[in-house]
């Protein structure tokens, strides 16, 4: 119930001024209220922002420090070459790392920058320390594009306006895959003298009734062989891009290919046994056989006279077998004579007999194989790890790392002469790497007498000894190298194929793929674009007599169009 009025007017007054003063309590509570609310959200949002840029600088940090690891790593390799035999592996671990913290800092830089915009109290903004980029590569076809040109000044509205000059920006774009198909038109003609019918010749095609030009074969064959992918994945693809081509479609073309090539793997034989010196090693590909998966073989023999200077062509040669029995790589050696760089496989041992028709091949043992034994028995790491995962760890034995300090000091003064001549790869040799070898000798017979004869220190001792002539015959022929690590690389592909194909479908396919394998990595190893070479091939093999063919091997290739002078430019 409300309080009775007063009727005079002093207290009216006195009650009207207590009610004002009232209302301006209130009112002033009311916009104290309002500012401490405001002050509290403009605090709230500062410390989002400013949460957001210590996060993206943070992450930046991470980033640069992932990015610094990266380079460090590189050049220690590059400097003191492989340390580890996992240095390679951890290489690619640091660059998965730095591309996630490079994503995740350009992430937390976006959101610093959305926390600043939101925040009505001045924060300084993050600012990310990007390295500077490069220009785009200057053989990108340009497209300009000029925005339109405003008619009136903003300020005036005034319509004289003169140019001063322009600002430039680029981003480099990629236009999705075109599929065409090229309709050639032969007109036919009568003669009205003599009702003779005139036309044209038919088009050429790369296979006879083929309907694929010479791009798409090279595509196909170079994503099945050098991609690692399968052509029914290659057929789903296509199919989404809206050109469906069967699977057995697919398959026929890859057969064509193979067999309109076969003339030109046999020039790359000539010139590979022509060699000197080969590198040799094997590896195994899965075969679909009556329900099972059989273990073949992939054979390669690799020429590549770079590390001694030589200006010669560099090739790798690959062959299939259904095992691994000693008499393919005696097949395929059977014409050949010269230094074989090669493991310890027993299959080889025909090959080094004394009188071995056409002549002597002689054994370069290879000292990463020997190094890895001892890596082996001396990596604290890997046991280390095995044990956590509850794993029986292999036993670890910090003698062994005397062996490998010491093969390492070969590997260090190898690197020093790499691509110098035989003759003065020999001298260093004999200079620097002969009393390191004395002192390895010495310390494994020490090793072996010290030790016995089951212990795993002695069995890494023995493949040593029992093939030291083999071990050190770099002392002797510069042209040697100290490691197999150029098959090895060859192999690389096929490693990771595997994974992708699963198995090979067939023998046949088997073949089919180490052919393709020795025209994709003899490629590489000339420094040429496999797949850009399969095209320009393909469209040149028919026109060419048999006595030309070398002009497309991939040391001797050049683009139709271009001179040998345009190209070693």
């Amino acid at each position: 119930m409300a309080a009775p009025v007063p009727d005079d007017v002093a207290a009216l007054k006195r009650a009207l001024a207590a009610a004002e003063l009232r209302a301006d309590q209130a009112e002033a509570g009311a916009v104290r209220a309002e500012e401490k609310a405001t002050r509290a959200e403009e605090k709230a949002a500062l410390a989002v922002a400013e949460a957001a840029a210590a996060k993206a600088d943070r992450a930046e940090d991470q980033a640069l420090i992932a990015h610094l690891q990266l380079q460090i790593a590189k050049l220690k390799r590059e400097r003191f070459g492989v340390t580890s035999e996992r240095s390679s592996r951890l290489l690619d671990q640091l660059e998965l790392q730095l591309e996630e913290l490079e994503a995740s800092a350009t992430e937390d830089e976006l959101a610093a920058e959305k926390a600043v915009a939101r925040a009505t109290t001045t924060v300084k903004g993050f600012e990310r320390k990007k390295p500077s980029r490069q220009p785009f590569p200057e053989h990108l076809p340009r497209e300009r594009v000029v925005i339109e040109a405003p008619t009136a000044c903003a300020c005036c509205g005034g319509s004289r306006l003169s140019k001063l000059g322009e600002d430039v920006t680029e981003t480099l774009e990629v236009i999705p895959r075109q599929w065409k198909v090229i309709q050639t038109v032969r007109e036919k003609f009568s003669c009205r003298d003599c009702e003779t019918m005139a036309q044209a010749p038919a088009p050429f095609h790369v296979l006879p009734r083929g309907w694929g030009g010479p791009n798409l074969l090279a595509m196909i064959m170079f994503e099945k062989f050098g991609q690692h992918q399968p052509l029914n994945r290659q057929a789903e693809r296509y199919a989404r891009e809206g050109v469906p081509l069967s699977l057995s479609t697919l398959a026929d073309q890859v057969g064509g290919v193979t067999a309109l090539m076969a003339p030109l793997f046999h020039r790359l034989e000539i010139h590979g046994f022509a060699a000197e010196r080969l590198h040799a090693d094997d590896t195994t590909v899965p075969i679909l056989a009556k329900g099972k998966t059989d273990i073949g073989r992939l054979w390669t023999y690799v020429l590549d006279d770079a590390p001694f200077g030589g200006t010669g062509p560099r090739i790798a040669l690959f062959y299939y077998s259904r095992d691994r029995k000693g008499l393919h790589p005696q097949g395929h050696l059977k014409n050949w004579s010269g230094v074989l760089q090669a493991d310890a496989y027993g299959g080889y041992n025909e090959l080094y007999k004394q009188g071995r028709p056409p002549g002597p091949i002689l054994e370069a043992g290879c000292w990463a194989h020997a190094r890895r034994k001892f890596f082996i028995l001396a990596d604290l790491e890997a046991a280390a790890r095995k044990k956590a995962r509850g794993e029986k760890p292999q036993a670890v034995y910090p003698k062994a790392l005397e062996a490998v300090r010491l093969i390492d000091a070969l590997f260090a003064i190898e690197r020093e002469i790499n691509g110098k001549s035989p003759l003065e790869r020999l001298a260093v040799r004999q200079a620097k790497s002969a009393p390191i070898i004395a002192e390895l000798e010495v310390w494994l017979q020490e090793t072996r007498a010290q030790l016995t004869r089951d212990h795993d220190i002695v069995k890494a001792v023995n493949y040593l000894t029992r093939r030291w002539p083999s071990f050190t015959r770099f002392l002797e022929d510069g042209r040697v190298c100290l490691s197999n690590n150029a098959a090895e690389r060859a192999l690389r592909g096929v490693a990771l194929g595997r994974k992708a194909w699963l198995f090979c479908g067939s023998d046949r396919g088997g073949q089919r793929a180490a052919a393709m394998y020795s025209f994709i990595v003899s490629c590489k190893l000339n420094d040429v674009d496999p797949q850009a070479w399969f095209a320009d091939v393909l469209a040149r093999i028919n026109d060419l007599p048999a006595s030309r063919l070398d002009e497309l091997l991939p040391w001797n290739w050049r683009p139709k169009g271009v001179s040998l002078v345009t190209a070693a430019v």
